[in-house]
């Protein structure tokens, strides 16, 4: 139970260059203050934070500690593959190994597994940028340039599906493998930007990851959804987050409000937008660790 040890405050302050490990060591940090972030925000729809559990009843906000404890190491280290341009193979086995620590440390719930491989990614892809500015389009450049064959590659490879992998294909979805082929559409054309105009208006940190993670459920093949409540579950939650926003989104008085509102829905229908949440930690790594072009 180390996890629980270790200070919630040390996690969330963690910024690149606020260490000296070098650039994989301020990238992985980073990576770990991001998810953080992402637990830290509430209300969010059906998601776990440090109020509530939400749509889960096999974890809490303590889980998710011990899971980012276990996994402190990993973003470090797939930087520094990155940073020496190691092959996917590499990087697939890194994950692996630090998916499996993930669940020792959580008694088998799967707290991170999405972030293990996107956020894995990104950092892989930031670590090759050693040495040069790291901004958004040539992160984005990086992990295409570097991995993107592997990656699409790996999206027809056969083998036991995920339960998301599982319902993308029954549901005719986009998956998170194929959002990494793609160089992570969603995220960098919506969740990012999304994030940056509402800081740009004046929104707080809060309101703004808030913005953000709305305006990417309204537009994600979110296929964690998908599985727990099929096609009408994704649609559900696309005119939930629609309505939000139409209806002044984080800015307007009573947004939070609001959002609790739609969180206690989420929650009735046992719905969690994963697939969302990863993006939003994303994100708020992206604006940790990028310079602002």
């Amino acid at each position: 139970m180390h996890a629980l040890k270790t200070p919630v405050g040390r996690l969330a302050s963690a910024r690149v260059g606020a260490a000296p490990e070098g650039h994989a060591g301020r990238i992985g940090r980073a990576a770990i203050a991001a998810l953080h972030d992402e637990l830290a925000l509430h209300p969010k729809p059906g998601l776990v934070s440090l109020v509530d559990s939400g749509s889960h009843h096999d974890m809490a906000a303590t889980t998710f500690m011990r899971s980012l404890f276990a996994l402190r190491h990993y973003f470090v280290a797939i930087a520094a593959l990155g940073a020496r341009d190691a092959p996917f193979a590499e990087l697939e086995r890194l994950g692996r190994d630090a998916e499996r620590r993930m669940l020792q440390a959580t008694s088998g719930v799967n707290t991170h597994r999405g972030a293990v491989f996107s956020l894995g990614l990104l950092c892989a892809a930031a670590g090759r940028l050693a040495g040069g500015p790291v901004t958004a389009p040539a992160l984005r450049q990086a992990l295409l340039q570097a991995w993107g064959q592997a990656l699409d590659q790996r999206r027809s490879k056969p083998g036991p599906p995920s339960n998301g992998q599982s319902a993308a294909l029954r549901h005719g979805l986009r998956s998170a493998g194929d959002e990494a082929a793609l160089g992570f559409p969603v995220l960098f054309e919506v969740t990012l930007p999304a994030l940056r105009a509402a800081l740009a208006t004046g929104l707080d940190m809060r309101p703004a990851r808030l913005q953000a993670l709305f305006r990417t459920l309204a537009v994600l093949d979110d296929t964690n959804l998908a599985h727990r409540g099929g096609l009408a579950g994704l649609a559900f939650a696309r005119r939930a987050a629609a309505d939000f926003l139409a209806a002044g989104g984080a800015g307007r008085p009573d947004a939070l409000d609001h959002a609790q509102a739609i969180h206690r829905e989420f929650v009735a229908r046992n719905l969690s937008p994963g697939g969302a949440a990863d993006l939003l930690a994303a994100a708020c790594w992206l604006q940790r660790v990028c310079a602002a072009v």
